[in-house]
């Protein structure tokens, strides 16, 4: 077979083949990410590297690092994009099923924001990898929060966005305990005692990823409750009180999303993906 024959059938003859190649790159650059800045919070919590933040960007931005960086970032972003198009598709084909009622309604748009809130690690990885350089996104949540806290009301509805991120941290939590992440990977496809294996690194990667995001909330619900923006945080503030708390504590958590990025992989491997 001639390399163009190869490549021609690479390429997927379907929309629903692609939409499937594009989600599991979207799996698999999540699964970088994750995997990343897991591995950077492990180095601080053992002292090998200063400072403990270690948030999506800079993650993304150690690949500039290793060699052929510029094409790897241009697959992170090329995969995130796929995982927007497979989030989006989730939401608006309905792929799992979730109906029109307004729990159903509520989970479809929860697929949109999922994708939604890997489209500025999507660009920020592509300028990356056009350019060189990218300017990170700073204080946005900090920005977006000051705005709202200047509206009537506006503290109620930074605590209540808080309040649904920690709700979000605790359905990770169920989701890992109660084993529904294994209904997205094809497990019969490995050994019995890789099977095991992969069950329990998504339940480790679940419950450090549920950590992440309710110390997040936190930070929003006490921005709300102060009427303060500076209280808002996100992964990198998160880390920093991890890291207050000890090595211990960084180091679980920063464990636990190298896990998470391990199950992403598997999950981009063998993906079940309902609709499609």
């Amino acid at each position: 077979m001639s390399a163009t024959d190869t490549l021609l059938a690479a390429v997927p003859r379907s929309p629903a083949s692609g939409i499937k190649t594009l989600a599991r790159l979207g799996f698999a650059a999540i699964g970088v990410v994750y995997l990343l800045m897991g591995v950077l919070a492990l180095l601080a919590a053992t002292g090998q590297r200063q400072g403990a933040r270690a948030d999506k960007e800079e993650a993304v931005q150690r690949l500039q690092d290793v060699p052929g960086g510029s094409l790897l970032l241009g697959l992170v972003a090329f995969g995130l994009l796929g995982y927007i198009v497979w989030r989006f598709t989730q939401a608006i084909r309905d792929t799992e099923s979730k109906g029109s009622g307004a729990k159903g309604v509520g989970t479809r748009l929860f697929y949109v924001a999922s994708g939604l809130f890997y489209s500025g690690l999507a660009l920020y990885a592509g300028r990356l990898a056009l350019s060189g350089r990218a300017q990170k996104g700073g204080d946005t949540s900090q920005s977006l929060t000051a705005q709202v806290l200047g509206w009537p009301g506006g503290n109620w509805l930074i605590l209540l966005v808080g309040l649904v991120i920690i709700g979000i941290g605790v359905s990770q939590v169920y989701r890992a305990y109660a084993g529904q992440f294994q209904k997205d990977v094809n497990a019969s496809r490995l050994p019995a005692g890789q099977q095991q294996v992969v069950y329990r690194t998504g339940q480790v990667g679940f419950t450090a990823r549920a950590v992440v995001l309710g110390l997040i909330g936190y930070f929003f619900v006490q921005a709300g409750r102060q009427s303060r923006a500076g209280a808002v945080g996100s992964t990198d503030e998160a880390f920093d009180l991890l890291a207050a708390m000890g090595p211990v504590a960084l180091g679980v958590v920063a464990a636990g999303l190298v896990a998470y990025g391990l199950f992403m992989l598997v999950q981009a491997k063998y993906p079940v993906l309902r609709g499609v």
